[in-house]
């Protein structure tokens, strides 16, 4: 803080008695300033009492300084500043530093709101939104922590500004123009932010894939960004390993890879999960063969030609009965001389176990491994 240069000699010459007095009488100084203050003249009491005030001054000072320097430490021990590589709207690269860890963060969809609830950081959130479905049971009381609001799915510019957050959580798509708009404006306004890698857009040239690594890496960017790494490689380690079980457990029984399609049933669309997408990437890390890999979308004619020994029907809304989902391929006479239909191997998936899937990314591989290899876990 600025003092006014009339107390400037004052105070120095109270900083240097005081040193002095500390390196040969102890805390003695402050009691011989208190007594000084009270037997004096008055004249002499408002000098001494002028230089108790510049000794209280400097002592606070030198405890803040002592607090800046431990905290200081602290940090640089438990990895601080962390620069994290996230992604600019358009897809691009961009790098985020953090000093410490965020404690003003809004969150925005279902991967962003459960990947802080699983590793345990619902406290450092002040606003969420966006959930396609309800949270598991087991993270409800994380939720009720996190300021849902379902008035809105997601916030506006506006809202977010109010909020004064110090990091955002979201999907790609949020810092479009018309949401909340460019990245820069928030690092602007003290804001780092994050997004779901496998939300990322395609730069133009590029070809991307949306794949388990990617959901992995944003869950161990997180533990590095809040500094609970140890639980976001556990989370990441109880996928790796139900993968990695599949597999063996796939390769000792010596059974056959099952083909397979990942399908979508719009109002006025189809849509099919290829190699390129994060369902396509968990069957074929299963050991599963996909069996429409390079369609966005398909015809009813594409389906039947390619005759999968297994389909998982994506679905998204909420309490939506899973007879439902499977119906639109079972109940449809089109597709009653196909081998998923006739075997009874017609899988409901939610979109939110294997789009965008963070922490949930082991529900999405445990249903595709179940549907892949119903026989295993007999």
């Amino acid at each position: 803080m600025n003092r006014k240069s009339i107390k400037t000699a004052t105070v120095l010459l109270a900083a240097i008695l005081i040193f002095s007095l500390l390196a040969g009488c102890g805390s003695k100084a402050a009691t011989s300033s208190a007594t000084i203050a009270a037997s004096a003249p008055a004249s002499q009491s408002a000098s001494a009492s002028q230089s108790a005030s510049a000794s209280q001054s400097a002592a606070s000072a030198e405890a803040s300084a002592s607090q800046s320097a431990s905290a200081s430490s602290s940090e640089q021990t438990s990895g601080y500043p962390v620069t994290i590589t996230t992604y600019a709207y358009d897809g691009s690269e961009i790098q985020q530093t953090f000093d410490k860890a965020p404690e003003r963060v809004v969150c925005v969809y279902q991967c962003s709101i459960e990947n802080m609830i699983a590793l345990g950081l619902e406290d450092h959130v002040i606003a969420s939104y966006g959930l396609d479905n309800d949270v598991k049971e087991e993270w409800q009381d994380g939720l009720s922590k996190m300021h849902y609001d379902d008035s809105v799915f997601a916030p506006d510019k506006e809202t977010v500004v109010a909020l004064q957050p110090d990091m955002i959580l979201s999907w790609g798509s949020l810092f479009s123009e018309k949401n909340l708009g460019d990245y820069s404006d928030w690092n602007g306004r003290g804001c780092n932010i994050y997004i779901n890698t496998n939300t990322r857009r395609t730069p133009e040239g590029q070809s991307l894939n949306r794949t388990i690594e990617n959901e992995c890496t944003d869950l161990l960017n997180l533990g590095k960004i809040f500094g609970v790494e140890d639980k976001a490689q556990a989370l990441v380690d109880e996928m790796t390993k139900k993968i990695d079980d599949t597999v063996a457990a796939v390769k000792s029984a010596g059974t056959a890879a099952p083909t397979v399609a990942v399908v979508e049933f719009g109002d006025d669309y189809t849509a099919n999960y290829g190699s390129a997408e994060l369902a396509g990437d968990m069957v074929t890390k299963l050991g599963g063969k996909l069996v429409m890999p390079d369609l966005d979308d398909f015809s009813n004619e594409d389906l039947i030609s390619a005759d999968p020994d297994v389909i998982f029907v994506v679905y998204m809304e909420k309490n939506t009965p899973t007879d439902e989902v499977t119906a639109k391929v079972t109940g449809n006479a089109a597709f009653a001389s196909l081998s998923a239909v006739k075997n009874s191997r017609v899988y409901p998936i939610m979109l939110g176990d294997m789009y965008a899937s963070g922490v949930r990314t082991i529900d999405g591989i445990n249903t595709i491994a179940g549907g892949l290899y119903p026989d295993l876990g007999k």
